[in-house]
């Protein structure tokens, strides 16, 4: 089972500086800028640093009053946690930003990483799958991560009990990586802590939520994005059918990735999801050789180098009076249903310049009027 990957437009260089990467840092920590904001904001004005003496005024022609930007004593705190963690940042467009969640729509501008960068450039097989695993789950998940690393192959998982861990322990020999919900020094559940230090030692464990942050349930979602966008393929490992397992395989389906599935017997609950992604068309996965014959011999691409265009400026934001932001605001308002609404559909609805539309979207997200979701959708918040 295959899915159409999704386009986009990424800024042309990344932070060179250790200034520019704080601003990068700071702007995304910043209350109302999601990865769809933060690329928006950094093409509009050239630069995060630019972009955080402007906020203030944006939010300000919507209403929102008093607006300050992520305090440089907290992201100080961040650094400095970073730094005791012996954890490193990883900026978009870095050398070593794994080409394969480079390409997706809207990566991760930031990821905080412990451990062993260079597995980030090797193919990688996402395992996920249910927490509550039986014991022969789990037996499969170790069996197809060691196989796997053994034809060299890094695991991907998300450093949870069951499946998860199952996976990576079967995959620490080999190397593996591990996506974490919370801050990437906060191992979560407690029991794992064993298992995330001997990742570190052969391993990567990454996350792009700040240090020291608890995980939550909103965080989860987009770590199972980061965790199909760094595979080429998903394989699912008993999950229910409504899970975060069955998310992460429609993630890796919107991000054109293979997505597989183990089957399990059709009277146990954690075998639902799989079974039915194995009927609608996933591959159907009875060990790691049938993994690897449905994909590509390996190979890997390193990120192209971007041609340098600093010293070119950005285009100047339009100006728009208030009577004409408020107007589009309000269009923009009475098209979003409750359901998602893709961006690109709604610029077709209104008929307006892309430009102008994706401006006033920045404005209704610091408002807190609009929000989004997997894949850049749009939410109706209010």
């Amino acid at each position: 089972m295959t899915g159409e990957a999704n386009s986009s437009t990424h800024p042309p260089l990344p932070p060179t500086t250790e200034d520019q990467r704080y601003s990068w840092l700071r702007l995304l920590r910043s209350r109302g800028i999601g990865t769809v904001t933060f690329y928006r904001l950094l093409a509009e004005y050239g630069s995060a640093q630019n972009v955080l003496e402007m906020l203030p005024e944006v939010a300000a022609t919507t209403g929102v009053k008093g607006y300050k930007t992520y305090s440089k004593d907290a992201l100080d705190a961040e650094f400095t946690s970073a730094k005791a963690a012996n954890a490193r940042l990883l900026c978009f467009g870095d050398a070593d930003y794994p080409a394969v969640l480079a390409n997706i729509s809207h990566p991760p501008p930031a990821l905080w990483m412990i451990g062993n960068p260079d597995l980030l450039a090797r193919p990688a097989i996402s395992i996920v799958g249910a927490r509550n695993a039986s014991s022969l789950g789990r037996r499969m998940a170790y069996g197809l991560a060691r196989d796997l690393g053994d034809a060299g192959y890094v695991v991907i998982s998300g450093l949870a009990r069951g499946i998860d861990a199952s996976a990576h322990e079967g995959a620490l020999s080999a190397g593996t990586i591990a996506v974490q919900g919370g801050g990437v020094d906060i191992i979560y559940p407690a029991e794992n802590a064993r298992l995330a230090a001997a990742i570190v030692e052969n391993g990567l464990r990454l996350s792009e939520q700040p240090m020291g942050l608890q995980p939550q349930a909103r965080h989860f979602p987009p770590r199972n994005r980061i965790i199909a966008g760094l595979g080429l393929a998903t394989v699912v490992v008993e999950a229910a059918v409504k899970s975060g397992s069955l998310i992460t395989a429609r993630d890796a389906l919107d991000l054109g990735r293979d997505v597989m599935a183990v089957p399990g017997h059709p009277c146990d609950g954690r075998a639902s999801g799989g079974n039915l992604l194995i009927r609608d068309g996933a591959t159907l996965v009875r060990d790691a050789r049938d993994v690897i014959d449905a994909l590509p011999p390996l190979q890997v691409e390193r990120p192209r180098p971007r041609v340098a265009t600093r010293d070119l400026p950005p285009p100047p934001p339009e100006k728009r009076t208030l009577r004409q932001t408020a107007a589009l605001h309000q269009q923009i308002l009475d098209r979003l249903a409750a359901a998602p609404t893709p961006e690109g559909q709604l610029i077709d609805d209104l008929d307006s310049p892309a430009r102008k539309v994706r401006t006033v979207l920045t404005d209704l997200e610091l408002s807190g009027e609009i929000g989004r979701g997997p894949g850049g959708v749009i939410i109706k918040k209010r």
